[in-house]
Order: structure tokens, then sequence, then C-alpha cells
């Protein structure tokens, strides 16, 4: 086991539903002292719509609807209408790229749109759509994760496309997407899934990408944030699709499968993961901050939804005590930061990503990631429900 080195931790006076939901507010309140424009959430120098901001509003949003507090929904608020325009126009998105990344957006959009509907709200979410209708696809009808990523899935955009489309789905509704919706991550998992029941970071259909295994078309390794949009998208979905899906019951033992198989990598002193989930034991890994809370999100939301037993519920309870001993900082100024968050990953692209354990494990590691500070405030209010 390697030595970790404890910082200060969050203090609540017990580990009741309503401890959860004060520490989802007190690392909101503490991201809004961090940045106070929350386009800025990932470190941005201008306004762009991307998957990273309006991750962090949708968590706000939910954050308003547990407590009722308006300046948490005002954050969010004031986000949105500083990208949507007008006449529904939203600034920097460009259909024409097809990157799934930049549709995950709508989710926030949907959720505001039920606490403070607005006609332009309407007509971007119904923009980001139409490019689902238009993205390309594998020869399975996979979704292309960008269009110069081309042949590519990834699980990254499992959830950043893919649970729009249930949203919608869902608030139109549109009772007939489901099964393509549930084909996506039966497509990913049929691919991708390894044997130990996790699963490779991207699939190359073509099989030329330099990451790509030239038989399986899989980049090398199991990355934890990977894993943990994919167990994330799968809980969203499946808190959406309709009871009688036909593909429900394998949807939800992909997401009991996934689960299973990292509570056998766990690091059993922390209850954390590491950046490389399944190779906890070489050098230069680390217990990751996004991954974990992602996790934690997951088995709490699974057991609330009744798909998991009650016991991950117990086990999402460690994880964020994990965060809290281990990876939660309190500041000078009295705010709170999460480190030792993995800043970024991907494969392919220019400088060249090649999906290697080495690779992982070098990218730059940074404070208050909007990917493991948003998580961290949704499965706290999912701990909260109960």
């Amino acid at each position: 086991m390697k030595k970790l080195i404890l910082i200060a931790a969050v203090v609540l006076s017990a580990c009741t539903p309503n401890a959860y939901l004060q520490l989802a507010e007190n690392v909101a309140k503490s991201e809004m002292t961090h940045h106070r424009e929350l386009w800025t959430c990932d470190g941005a120098q201008k306004p762009k719509w991307e998957y990273t901001p309006t991750l962090m509003a949708r968590a706000f949003v939910e954050l308003y609807t547990a407590t009722g507090d308006t300046a948490y929904l005002g954050h969010a608020q004031r986000f949105a209408d500083q990208f949507i325009g007008e006449d529904g126009t939203i600034l920097t998105y460009k259909k024409s790229l097809y990157n799934m990344d930049r549709i995950q957006g709508g989710n926030f959009l949907i959720l505001l749109q039920a606490v403070n509907p607005q006609p332009q709200y309407a007509v971007a979410i119904e923009t980001l759509r139409e490019q689902l209708r238009e993205q390309p696809r594998t020869e399975e009808g996979g979704f292309w994760h960008k269009q110069v990523y081309e042949h590519q899935m990834w699980l990254d955009g499992l959830f950043t496309g893919t649970t729009f489309y249930a949203r919608y789905a869902a608030w139109k509704p549109e009772r007939e997407a489901w099964s393509d919706i549930a084909g996506q991550f039966l497509i990913v998992d049929k691919h991708t899934r390894k044997a130990n029941g996790l699963n490779h970071h991207g699939w190359d259909e073509s099989r030329q990408m330099a990451w790509a295994d030239s038989l399986t078309g899989c980049s090398a390794e199991t990355w934890g944030r990977a894993e943990g949009w994919y167990v994330m998208a799968l809980c969203d979905v499946l808190e959406l699709m309709p009871a009688n899906q036909p593909e429900r019951g394998e949807l939800e033992g992909i997401l009991s499968r996934v689960i299973e198989a990292l509570m056998a990598v766990q690091d059993t002193e922390t209850h954390l993961w590491y950046q490389v989930p399944d190779k906890g034991d070489l050098e230069g890994n680390y217990l990751e901050s996004t991954c974990s809370a992602m996790y934690a999100y997951a088995m709490a939301k699974s057991a609330n939804l009744g798909i998991l037993p009650e016991t991950y519920r117990r086990e999402a309870i460690q994880v964020i005590e994990g965060l809290k001993a281990n990876k939660l900082r309190t500041d000078d100024d009295g705010t709170l930061s999460l480190i030792d968050c993995c800043a970024v990953a991907g494969l392919g692209g220019n400088p060249f990503r090649d999906g290697t354990y080495d690779y992982y494990i070098h990218e730059r590691i940074c404070d208050n990631d909007p990917k493991g500070v948003a998580p961290l405030i949704l499965a706290c209010i999912e701990l909260s429900k109960h």
C-alpha cells in the first residue's frame, strides 16, 4: 500500500443526509468564490460553450432544487444568459464540428427550463438535438466522438452526448429514441469490455489510429475518469429510461458489472481509486479525485434507483469520507479545494496522446477541476436523499 500524506479534512458533525447536503453547499460556495463567472471554472480565458462549465451549471441547478437557495440558481442562470442569445443561438457553438462534448450542456438547459422556462432555452435545446440527428456513426450505429475523430467511440461521449439524448427523449417525449440510446452503450461495451470487467478508454472501428490495437481497435488502458463518465452516464440514462424498455436489463447489468469490477481495484485504505484504476501497484500511479467522485455518484445514485443494493450507498459514503480526509484542502480564505485532479486526458490529437499507462500518469494534475467538483456536489446531493 502506498503511503499517503493526509491533509486537513473537512469536519462535519455527523454522517447524516443533511451533513452531505451541507458539504455540497460548502463545495459549491467555494467554487463560486474561486470562479465568480461560471465559464471560467476550467481555466478558460474567454467564454466557450464546453462540457465542463455546463456540467458545473447542472450541479448548481440540482443544488438549487435540493436546497431552494436562489444563489445557486442565479449562478447557473447568469451563465446560461451569457451564452444563449434571445434568438436561441449558442455562443461559440458550431454544429459542423459534430463534437459530442458540445451537447452535454443540453442536460443543464433542460433542467433549467423546468425551473425557469425561457423560449430561447427551448430553441437552444432543439439546436443541440439536431446535431445528434446528423452525428456521424459507426457501421453499427454508434456516434463518433467528434467529426475529427473518425470511426471512434470513447467512453466519455456516452456521458457528454448520450445523456442529453436520453434527457431530451424523456422531456419531449421521444419514445422511439430509447432503443438507439441503449444501443450506444451496448456497442461501446461490446467493443471496449475487458476481462476484468472494466473498459478500455476508446475504440477505433477502423483500427487505423496509432493508439488502437490492430485486432480489437481498443486503446491500451482503462482510464479512471473515462470509466467514471461511463458509470455516471449509465445512472443518468437509467433514471430516465422507461421501466419497460427491452434493453434496460442489459444496461443495468453493465452498470452492476463495472461497479463490481471497480470495487475489486479500490484502494482499501482510502476508499479511492487510481488514475489508471487497475494498475494501482505500478510506479507513478496516484489516487485521483475526479474519478473517485464520479464513482461515489454512481454508487449512491444506483442505490437510490434500486439498481444496486443499499450497501453501495454506504460505500459511496466511504468514498466521500475518503475524499474529505485525503483530497479536500481547507485554504487560507476558508474555501475548500479538491486536489489531485487529472486536468485532461484523451486519445490522438496533436500533440499525439497514445493512451498508454505512461501517458495517463504524466498528464497535468490540478486543483478544483470541474470534472471532479461537479460530480462531488452531485454525489453529495444523492447521499442527502435518504
